[in-house]
């Protein structure tokens, strides 16, 4: 995995694979084993082994070892240091905007005068 400076771009970074997306997206409804996460994909369950790696060593999910089997669940709180990251600047181009309009409408009004 690249370097990356912050918990935040790990959890990017991990999140720009479109399987690993669809392994968050199977692990919103609950708990699933490895095997059961890898049946989609047309890969080498080696392969599929690292995406689970990249997901785990960012902290977006957490497995444990039950039996013979890897179990894998999502981890929220890393979710919500994204969602009040991406909130955080959605409020900010919000405000951003609401300043150019402000200026757009008094500009023409000067031009209305």
């Amino acid at each position: 995995m690249p370097y990356h400076s912050s918990p935040l771009d790990l959890s990017f970074y991990a999140l720009s694979d479109p399987t690993r997306r669809a392994v968050v997206s199977r692990l919103v409804e609950g708990e699933l084993p490895v095997s059961a996460l890898a049946e989609p994909f047309d890969m080498a369950l080696p392969s599929f082994a690292q995406h689970i790696k990249v997901l785990e060593e960012c902290g977006l999910i957490a497995s444990e070892k039950r039996g013979r089997r890897r179990w894998c669940r999502l981890v929220r709180s890393r979710f919500d240091e994204a969602a009040d990251w991406m909130e955080a600047e959605r409020r900010h181009a919000v405000q951003r905007l609401d300043r150019l309009e402000a200026y757009l409408d008094k500009a023409k009004e000067r031009e209305n005068e």
